[in-house]
């Protein structure tokens, strides 16, 4: 007799007498509807795969700490994981590729997300950002036709350069981020090697009620190394899953990889005057003109113990903030607050920050009840309206209320006033040794290569001579073509 204590159950508890055959009408059947045990067991697997995330689908996570090294940090916030140094928070972190199914390769070019759940004692607060600073867009309206473009062709079902460059070469803001992804960064030789950033701009508030611009970056403590293209192939062949099990094995091993926070900091008032729009998602800030002020350290210590529990089930998203940090009127930003949080309703429900690594840290209080897998009691005996009468029920904080902000202007469908796309990724390109050009060089030719318009290729050989006319001119010497003699006259 098998110990009661370790004894197969069906998920109602009742034990299972013969997991290995199924009940049927004498030896050949047919099978009977009453083996419960056997509906049971198809119905949930039938149901074992939730939708996949639409962008980012392929990731690994790690839970650690994150310890704050600065005292002056309190200066500019008042969020209470931020407040004194030495003080140390729990995290978990997903590393992602952004435009690949669940399946599909660690080692491909494509940015990679890197997206942080601190459990604070005043609720999570998730920084949802990417391995590079800026991004291919500056509006969310425009997301969901980008990440078609880096999907599959609706009738082929194929991967379509084509689409990728056509939207590019017609959304000119890209051209810096273009430039980032095909340099020597644009492959990471593994999650460990690779700098983390907010990419937005977020605003910081402190106890005065004083607020600030800032930017995060996390620098990573193993150094940044990326992989050459063709060994990244490779592996992509051999083992596809390599970042993954990089990030597993350092950990398991006790090799924890950690990354050095620093924030740049601008006064609430240089927003209005600075030479780039601080809101403009595909700009950074010149570390000249904001330096870098160090703020902690996040050590990843521990491994999941179930990668779908916990990798797959995390959601994570930038409108999970805590008192004294709050969003900026980044165009990008504003949309994501919306659809992250609306995805995971989608893939996993709307209670889904009961699923344990979503649950904060502290108790939750508040007036949201039932829809499906609701698992906490869904507030007992309490009343579920407010205002109410009850002073045991929970009630508002209003020192936790939003800094004031401004705002004017008509309503209106308005773009970015910059239009100087070029600037930034021309500087990027000069910045970058003979070498890592040459790499550049290859990487996109190599990317352009299989476009089929020779329209989209000089449309985009057009912007990069618009960053540096070398740039453009190796590319388009590259795919065999010249650069247009109009684009050329332009300068």
């Amino acid at each position: 007799m098998t110990d009661k204590n370790n004894r197969l159950t069906t998920s109602s508890g009742a034990p299972v007498g013969d997991n290995q055959n199924s009940l049927t009408a004498g030896r050949r059947g047919p099978g009977l509807i009453q083996d419960v045990h056997l509906l049971e067991k198809l119905a949930h697997f039938d149901r074992e795969r939730i939708p996949e995330r639409v962008v980012h689908a392929k990731g690994a996570g790690a839970y650690g700490t994150f310890e704050v090294t600065n005292d002056e940090i309190s200066n500019y916030t008042k969020a209470d994981f931020l407040s004194e140094k030495g003080k140390a928070t729990d995290m978990f972190i997903r590393f992602s590729t952004v435009a690949g199914e669940s399946g599909s390769a660690d080692t491909v070019r494509d940015p990679r997300g890197f997206a942080i759940k601190f459990y604070t004692e005043e609720g999570n607060y998730d920084l949802v950002g990417n391995n590079t600073p800026i991004f291919f867009i500056r509006d969310a309206i425009k997301f969901p036709d980008f990440i078609h473009t880096q999907k599959r062709n609706p009738q082929t079902n194929l991967k379509d350069k084509n689409m990728v460059w056509d939207f590019w070469s017609h959304s000119p803001e890209s051209l810096h981020q273009v430039t980032y992804l095909h340099g020597d960064r644009g492959i990471p030789a593994t999650f460990r090697h690779m700098n983390g950033y907010g990419s937005h701009t977020y605003k910081w508030v402190n106890a005065e009620g004083e607020p600030f611009w800032v930017k995060y970056h996390f620098v990573s403590d193993q150094g940044v190394k990326g992989l050459d293209a063709s060994v990244a192939d490779e592996i992509a062949g051999t083992n596809p899953d390599y970042h993954t099990e990089d990030l597993f094995n350092a950990i398991d091993k006790g090799d924890f990889p950690s990354w050095t926070l620093y924030v740049q900091i601008m006064p609430f008032e240089d927003a209005k005057s600075y030479k780039w729009d601080p809101f403009d998602v595909t700009k950074i800030w010149s570390l000249k003109d904001y330096p870098r002020i160090e703020v902690g350290k996040m050590t990843l210590n521990r491994n999941p113990r179930n990668y779908f529990a916990e990798v797959e089930q995390v959601a994570l998203s930038p409108a999970h903030f805590v008192p004294g940090i709050e969003a900026s009127p980044d165009k990008m930003l504003q949309g994501r607050l919306f659809s992250y949080s609306d995805t995971q309703r989608y893939r996993l429900g709307v209670n889904h920050e009961q699923i344990p690594v979503n649950r904060p840290k502290n108790e939750q209080y508040n007036y949201q009840r039932d829809g499906y897998m609701r698992v906490d009691g869904n507030g007992g005996s309490n009343y579920n309206y407010e205002p109410n009468s009850y002073d045991h029920l929970p009630k508002e904080d209003d020192t936790s209320k939003i800094n004031p902000f401004e705002v004017e202007g008509y309503a209106d469908s308005v773009p970015y006033p910059d239009h100087d796309h070029y600037t930034q990724a021309g500087d990027l390109y000069r910045l970058m040794s003979k070498d890592e050009q040459d790499r550049l060089i290859d990487a996109v030719v190599g990317h352009m290569e299989p476009v089929t318009s020779e329209e989209i290729q000089l449309r985009q050989i057009a912007h990069f001579y618009r960053a540096d006319p070398d740039y453009g001119t190796r590319v388009a010497e590259g795919l065999g073509l010249q650069v247009p003699d109009e684009v050329k006259e332009e300068k």
